[in-house]
């Protein structure tokens, strides 16, 4: 029986089936994505979903969705599905499906009458090429099927609509066509294993509707070109692969291709492989450079989110080539001490105080698992971010005299809470932040201890005195003996106490300025009212502030963002820190934590962990239906139980 299961009430149930995606990648930039039943419910969503180089990068979706009609004893059965205006779903071809099947790639299997047909799809690892596969698996008699292919020809953060501009003639080529709507996109090619007949019927669906994007305030209806159908006959054991990329393929190879990338994917059959599986989708390797998206299907390659999950991501599978392809990408793009963050690949932007800090939290991570040219492969780019930090860079980022980070730039949010609702931040953290002078630290610690194999003597000299000032003056500056935890920032206003998760990194990381009974004191506050059962909460709800819901228009989400709202990678530094103060006394804690979210593998991004969860129960999913730092902290933290406390 498959790990990841759904019955049939399930399926035909579209609030149930609806709100579970699937999300697959050619590891080049390319994705495709629906739901469960294939219905588009989100403008991201796609078959073949591409960057084009020549617009920017910025990804598009070609082809929309593909419907299949099957033709028997004259009568006409379209499985595909579509929603219109008025809740009205057409065609309805949900309620033919048997079976789901999520275990090596998507398949579902279709009952109309006689006939029983298997569909399975894929993306072509590091080409732009989506590839479907149809089995007829029981048909009493020979039958007629139907493709008809709608296109879009849009950016994923937009919408198109019926318009004279787009060019709706197409060419034939082999076992198929060719089209490309507009200038400056490249031509879809459109073909299949087999002969096919192509009957042209251009025309536009007008008032498509993306259910999700108008939950969220946004624009949610489009129209859809569709160019014609293809048909062909077809019988009981036949297997037709359907291609839809961005270069002409010999057809006659479509059938070995598809099994050749199938026998390649990491099988869906148990937690651990679903996380695996997951971790290989956010790899983007494109033009030289190795990447990491941050979510899917709407997030770039951020440099904090990049950091934190490539520990997690590369112990997956990769090991050490792929931290040093990520490494090598990252270093190359340093400005003034600091990493790009989000933004266009052609104009970043470099407003976090924390991606380079992060940094050498990553360079550590690197060094435990044998990365041991770390500091001469990588000293250099770690000690211009110091330099940067001390002397002074961009957003107001310095050293002040009692050696710590202060960090403030009006209208801007530095830190990892980084919403902002009408050009002010949400969580107005400018001063000295918590967890920003808790990785300064460490990043010192670090490089001094390098430092001084390297023999590197000045550098030694410059910074040997800084790790006991910065110490003293967090403590005097954090620590508050009777509440018993740290503050989360300070600046020339105030001293917020409020309880957010950032103090927990203080404790994590291997440094660290806190000693075992104040660590102590602030994972069990933490424990009390931040940890849920699918992350820790960005705030106490006990705080007035506390939003436990994050919903609404965009305005709505972000202030809900880090106001309350759960974050699973946050259970890397929480059970980090628990582990690190409570030892093998703390193991089973921290396995239900992190072996509790086996929970939401068919619960919203099948096989994977979402961006974020309500901070009230039950925590339904919320944002990006995958996020790197989700999956890759939860996959660090496994190791290392597998590592360090594998008797428990």
């Amino acid at each position: 029986m498959s790990y990841i299961k759904f019955d049939k009430a399930q399926v035909v149930n579209l609030e149930f089936s609806l709100a579970r995606e699937d999300i697959r990648t050619n590891r080049a930039g390319s994705y495709s994505s629906t739901t469960l039943v294939s219905c588009n419910t989100r403008k991201y969503h796609g078959l073949l979903i591409c960057p084009v180089d020549e617009m920017g990068g910025e990804r598009f979706v070609l082809l929309s969705s593909l419907d299949v009609t099957i033709v028997n004893n004259d009568k006409s059965f379209n499985i595909g599905i579509r929603k219109y205006k008025g809740d009205y779903f057409s065609p309805k071809g949900h309620k033919y499906i048997e079976d789901f099947d999520a275990d090596h790639i998507p398949s579902r299997i279709y009952r109309v009458g006689g006939v029983i047909l298997k569909q399975e799809r894929l993306l072509v690892h590091y080409e732009e090429q989506h590839l479907a596969r149809f089995t007829i698996l029981e048909a009493s008699e020979p039958m007629k099927l139907q493709f008809r292919p709608f296109l879009a020809f849009r950016n994923i953060h937009q919408l198109t609509h019926a318009n004279m501009a787009a060019n709706t003639k197409v060419n034939f080529i082999e076992n198929g066509i060719e089209s490309r709507m507009y200038e400056g996109f490249p031509s879809l090619k459109m073909q299949f294993s087999t002969k096919v007949e192509f009957v042209s019927v251009p025309d536009w669906y007008i008032g498509v509707e993306y259910p999700e994007e108008q939950k969220r305030g946004y624009d949610y209806s489009e129209d859809l070109f569709t160019p014609g159908f293809f048909e062909l006959k077809a019988k009981k054991g036949d297997i037709i692969v359907f291609s839809a990329s961005t270069k002409a393929e010999k057809t006659s190879g479509l059938k070995q291709k598809f099994t050749k990338n199938e026998s390649g994917k990491i099988p869906r059959d148990s937690f651990i492989n679903c996380l695996r599986n997951a971790a290989q989708q956010f790899i983007e390797k494109r033009g030289g450079k190795t990447l990491i998206i941050a979510g899917y299907p709407w997030f770039g390659a951020w440099g904090r989110d990049t950091f934190i999950s490539l520990p997690g991501l590369a112990l997956a599978r990769h090991g050490l080539v792929l931290y040093r392809e990520v490494l090598d990408t990252q270093i190359n793009k340093i400005k003034d001490g600091l990493f790009p963050n989000m933004g266009s690949t052609s104009d970043p932007a470099f407003n976090s105080v924390d991606a380079p800090l992060w940094f050498f939290w990553a360079l550590q991570q690197y060094m435990e698992h044998g990365g041991t040219d770390a500091w001469e492969r990588y000293g250099d780019a770690a000690k211009s971010v110091l330099n940067a930090f001390k002397n002074g860079t961009a957003f107001n980022i310095h050293m002040r005299e009692n050696g710590l980070i202060y960090a403030a730039a009006p209208g801007k949010a530095l830190t990892w809470m980084d919403a902002i609702v009408n050009s002010i931040p949400v969580t107005p953290r400018g001063g000295y932040a918590v967890e920003i002078n808790a990785l300064w630290y460490n990043a010192i610690c670090l490089s001094l201890e390098e430092g001084k194999k390297a023999n590197d003597r000045k550098f030694v000299k410059e910074y040997e005195k800084l790790p006991d000032l910065i110490k003293k003056s967090f403590l005097d500056m954090f620590w508050d003996e009777k509440i018993g935890y740290l503050a989360d920032y300070v600046n020339d206003e105030e001293k917020n106490a409020f309880i957010r998760p950032n103090m927990v990194i203080a404790i994590s990381l291997p440094y660290s300025m806190l000693d075992k009974e104040q660590m102590k004191k602030v994972l069990d506050i933490a424990d009390r009212d931040l940890v849920t059962v699918r992350g820790l909460r960005s705030l106490s709800p006990r705080n007035e502030l506390y939003q436990g819901i994050c919903e609404g228009n965009q305005e709505e989400r972000d202030n809900a963002y880090h106001q309350g709202t759960v974050w699973p990678w946050l259970y890397g530094p929480f059970c980090e820190g628990w582990l690190k103060v409570y030892g093998q006394q703390g193991v089973q804690k921290v396995k239900k934590l992190i072996y509790g979210l086996e929970a939401v593998m068919g619960e919203h991004g099948i096989s994977t962990i979402s961006e974020i969860y309500d901070g009230d129960p039950p925590h339904a999913p919320r944002g990006a239906i995958s996020q790197a730092w989700s999956v890759g902290e939860v996959l660090r933290i496994i190791d290392l139980l597998e590592t360090k406390f594998a008797n428990q």
